[in-house]
């Protein structure tokens, strides 16, 4: 059986310096989980993504692993691989008619829309609806103990909150600027906080610049990696964080900066509706 072939590309950035880089497998029906974790561990992105066959309604199957186990959702890979399919059966999508590609997630129905503008294939998903619970206090203080912050440096207008649009993501609002970029972590401790809690993604830090514009920084400690460049599934929680906090008078539709802190930055935009799934989109272009 001939390998299987292994796209890169990178998501949520017009250029391939930029943005999250995932592996993107198309023909990955005959592979074992095994293998799949195998090959998503050779690649060493933070996720790959693997599309395992289609349904009879046309579906596509699609499953994410990171290098060291099987996540619910990705996001950014997501993104990746429906512009990789789109790339590979049409090089000639141009602005206006759009691919409408559904993928069928461990969580759910995904539909993923891409077009083209002047900067390239931009895909959009829509998350499964948001849930928003409160943040326990003792995973709130171990994750203030693992960031060096204290609970005054918290923005006030936005409570610590656990978010799922796919997977949890525990949500935190730094007021300052300055302690925002400045905070560091070890990323073996925030490994074990994340499992111990049952915590498959990431730990989302955000700032607010203005009312409808953000940055975030992902803690995401898998591998070499320690912060996720742009993570797709954190945007679709911190709309429905938003949302659910009454922060953002819905439709509404913000922009997340990410990755800068880690040398990749992008951005990704949220779009957040009166009720149903958040849409976050962005760009994606292949490495090399």
């Amino acid at each position: 059986m001939p390998a299987p072939e292994i796209l890169r590309f990178t998501a949520f950035s017009t250029s391939p310096e930029g943005g999250n880089p995932a592996g993107v497998v198309l023909g990955a029906d005959a592979l074992s989980v095994d293998e799949m974790q195998r090959i998503a561990a050779d690649v060493d992105y933070a996720e790959t993504a693997f599309v395992t066959g289609a349904d009879p309604d046309g579906a596509l199957r699609i499953r994410y692993f990171s290098p060291i186990a099987e996540v619910p959702f990705c996001g950014h890979a997501t993104v990746a691989t429906a512009v990789a399919l789109v790339e590979r059966e049409s090089t000639a999508l141009v602005a206006g008619p759009e691919s409408v590609i559904r993928f069928r997630t461990p969580v759910g129905e995904v539909p993923i829309r891409v077009d083209r503008d002047a900067d390239g294939a931009r895909a959009a998903f829509t998350s499964i609806p948001p849930t928003v619970d409160a943040l326990p206090a003792d995973a709130l203080d171990a994750i203030l103990a693992l960031l060096g912050l204290e609970p005054h440096d918290l923005d006030p207008s936005l409570p610590p909150r656990i978010a799922h649009a796919g997977n949890p993501h525990p949500i935190l609002a730094i007021e300052s600027r300055a302690r925002f970029d400045g905070f560091t972590f070890d990323p073996d401790a925030a490994r074990t906080i994340m499992d111990a809690r049952g915590w498959p993604a990431t730990i989302t830090v955000v700032h607010r610049r203005t009312s409808d514009r953000f940055v975030a920084r992902n803690i995401f400690p898998v591998g070499r990696i320690t912060e996720d460049p742009a993570t797709g599934s954190a945007a679709a929680a911190l709309g429905g964080y938003l949302w659910h906090l009454g922060a953002v008078a819905a439709p509404a539709r913000v922009v997340i900066e990410q990755g800068a802190h880690v040398g990749r930055p992008g951005v990704l935009t949220v779009d957040i509706p009166v009720a149903g799934g958040i849409v976050v989109s962005g760009h994606a272009v292949p490495i090399g």
